[in-house]
């Protein structure tokens, strides 16, 4: 059996080559392998007669570069378990930069892989850009990256921009947090005679004709106004905001004192949703998500939790709660979804219940309480299993209420009325339908349609004080056929 021997290309022409890895390539008495014969260093050493068999045709047969990677992987393997002699494999730039194939070869252990070494481009990359990489410097794989791990307060270099294609899908990511017209520099051959810089607006990145296996992308750093969409920065604003210099209203707060304004965005949340006003419903979200990074800051200041213990609990929680999709538990329909989620819930928690009807918030409103109340309890069989005897349990409340109200007597009347609607709120649910969120509608109908008889009223000069009830019912309806 055979050993593969790795050797870096170095990123530019064959001056750049140190002159053992020179030697070794063309005293080479074998084909050398190599990933891509796109390369001026190949080029070049062709002409000495050094023979090169490449694996580019993989790269028009697979779709994905990870499938070409571990093709190619495979093909080296078999190409030594049957030899008996050292097979050479040239890749461009150095072995262990960005180069997949080398680390998948590294990770078996069937056949020995020795890694020569070559030039990385990097010390010429950064000569050649005037950057120093202490101030923070990330490099990212143009083929397979995660735009959230992206740090644009630091210098970014993107390799393996093969062609205008990953170009396309590194502008379109970048595009999601930059302007289009944000400054970046394509670097061709780095530190090589056939290097090419050149800065073009983010939006123009894949219009480059000049884009080759040579091409990396470098984006600098970003200034802090164009990264307030970002979490990071929020966070830096909560804790400058509860700091020694920052506010004194959000300095003096506490969990109990922003209990009230957390519970109003929640319902203005609420209200732009009905509305169906998407700017609304973005300036609210970000309402709450404030609350939620000032209860954290909160936490932080005073040494109990952090906003990563947040994250941490809720990502924790959703990845357990659904073995759907981050295990291999099998599920049929919602209904499946639900019974395992509170299952799992229970697991989670522990069975310290006291009661089913543990875990309704106290604060909730009345009407969603006893919602959800009555849903709990529906869990565990506590239901009518036919709607219309919950009807015919309105009818009875109903004559229970009229029965108080000729008796006089204020707390049965009180109690019979809340009946009735704890009824409501049963049939609600029956229908699947949330009681709070019906009765909102009904209140904004109602403000609607009020506010148009008064505007009615105004423009005839009329006091609404003095106004008929016919005059006011004949502009209700009126309001009612506008809608």
């Amino acid at each position: 059996m055979g050993k593969i021997e790795v050797i870096g290309l170095g990123a530019g022409d064959a001056e750049q080559l140190p002159l053992g890895i020179y030697r070794k390539l063309t005293q080479s008495e074998t084909i050398i392998y190599t990933r891509t014969i796109d390369h001026p260093v190949i080029e070049t050493l062709k002409a000495e007669d050094v023979r090169f068999d490449s694996f580019d045709a993989m790269y028009e047969e697979e779709e994905q570069f990870g499938a070409v990677y571990e093709r190619i992987t495979e093909a080296l393997l078999g190409y030594a378990m049957e030899s008996d002699q050292t097979i050479i494999y040239a890749v461009p730039g150095h072995p262990m930069l960005a180069e997949k194939t080398v680390q998948l070869l590294l990770e078996q252990d069937a056949v020995d892989v020795k890694v020569a070494g070559g030039q990385s481009y990097l010390d010429d990359l950064f000569t050649s850009l005037k950057i120093d990489p202490i101030e923070g410097f990330q490099f990212a794989d143009g083929t397979s990256f995660n735009r959230s791990e992206l740090d644009y307060r630091h210098h970014i270099i993107f390799c393996q921009v093969y062609d205008r294609f990953i170009a396309s899908n590194v502008k379109l990511a970048l595009l999601e947090d930059l302007p289009p017209d944000y400054e970046v520099t394509i670097v061709e051959a780095a530190g090589s005679n056939l290097e090419k810089i050149t800065v073009v607006p983010l939006e123009e990145l894949d219009h480059s004709m000049e884009i080759s296996n040579l091409t990396s992308v470098y984006i600098p750093p970003v200034p802090e106004y164009l990264l307030h969409h970002t979490f990071s920065k929020l966070k830096e604003v909560m804790a400058t905001l509860r700091g020694p210099d920052g506010c004194p209203w959000d300095r003096e707060q506490t969990h109990e004192s922003l209990r009230e304004y957390t519970i109003e965005e929640v319902y203005e949340l609420i209200d732009a949703i009905d509305a169906q006003d998407d700017a609304n419903i973005i300036e609210e979200l970000g309402d709450i998500l404030m609350h939620v990074l000032l209860h954290s800051q909160i936490g932080t200041d005073a040494g109990y939790f952090t906003i990563d213990d947040v994250i941490r609990s809720i990502t924790d929680k959703m990845i357990f709660r659904h073995p759907h999709v981050f295990s291999d538990t099998k599920v049929n329909s919602v209904d499946d979804v639900t019974k395992n989620w509170d299952q799992l819930k229970k697991e989670e928690k522990g069975d310290q219940r006291q009661s089913v009807l543990d875990g309704v918030p106290t604060h909730l409103p009345a009407l969603a309480k006893a919602f959800n109340l009555q849903k709990k309890a529906a869990k565990v069989g506590f239901n009518w299993e036919d709607v219309q005897h919950i009807w015919e349990k309105l009818d009875e409340e109903i004559k229970e209420v009229q029965e108080a109200i000729e008796s006089k007597t204020p707390d049965d009347i009180e109690d019979e009325f809340g009946d009735v609607l704890f009824v409501l709120a049963n049939l609600t649910r029956y229908y699947k339908i949330n009681p709070e969120i019906a009765l909102n509608r009904a209140n904004r109908k109602f403000i609607s349609r009020f506010t148009y008889i008064e505007e009615q009223l105004k423009q005839q000069e009329k006091d609404i004080n003095k106004a008929t009830l016919e005059e006011m019912d004949a502009y209700w309806n009126q309001a009612k056929e506008r809608e």
